[in-house]
């Protein structure tokens, strides 16, 4: 088994849909706050892009191609990398992202799990580790914000996840959510 090549499949997974979860949306619905915490469709590639130039660029020895405002200008640590500017475009973002997946390719192409990585973002005393725990980071946090971009597509349109159709047809998730409900229910408080 390769187990750098499995990360990478996940990887790519998480990354496909990502991007799928803007397939259709006007430029105000990819760039909205969906939660109390302003997280948004177009803010979750732009953080992945960062996230994936960051770990298994920078932090392996293989610099950012591209420069990132947001982190050149430390602008990251008010979440700068987690919403899009009224200036930049879709296009520009979603490019950014899959010149980010070209440098994580060829980092995965060229390094071996085991090298040496340091993350100069982390405490001193934990900034050592390896290629391969960084891999595992970066596909967890992938798979993580595709997620979240499942739940908020479903949210603003009603159009589901990928593996939606996997369990049932339309009557079949309409009787699911009312079983969902109705054992929710059970729980409920009385009002006073």
């Amino acid at each position: 088994m390769d187990l750098a090549a499995d990360l990478h499949r996940y990887l790519q997974d998480s990354r496909n849909s990502l991007l799928a979860s803007l397939d259709g949306l006007s430029e105000y619905d990819v760039r909205r706050p969906m939660t109390p915490t302003a997280t948004n469709l177009l803010g979750l590639v732009k953080h992945l892009a960062g996230v994936e130039f960051g770990y298994l660029g920078d932090s392996v020895g293989r610099p950012t191609p591209v420069p990132l405002p947001w982190v050149e200008d430390a602008s990251i640590w008010d979440s700068a990398d987690m919403w899009a500017t009224a200036e930049q475009t879709r296009e520009e973002l979603v490019t950014l992202y899959r010149r980010a997946w070209q440098h994580s390719d060829e980092s995965i192409a060229q390094l071996p799990l085991d090298a040496p990585a340091s993350v100069s973002w982390w405490p001193e005393e934990h900034r050592r580790t390896t290629f391969g725990s960084l891999l595992v980071r970066v596909v967890a946090e992938a798979a993580q914000h595709a997620g979240h971009a499942d739940i908020i597509r479903e949210t603003i349109d009603g159009r589901p996840g990928a593996d939606h159709d996997v369990a049932g047809d339309a009557d079949w998730w309409t009787r699911h959510l009312t079983r969902v409900q109705e054992a929710a229910d059970q729980h409920a408080q009385p009002r006073s």
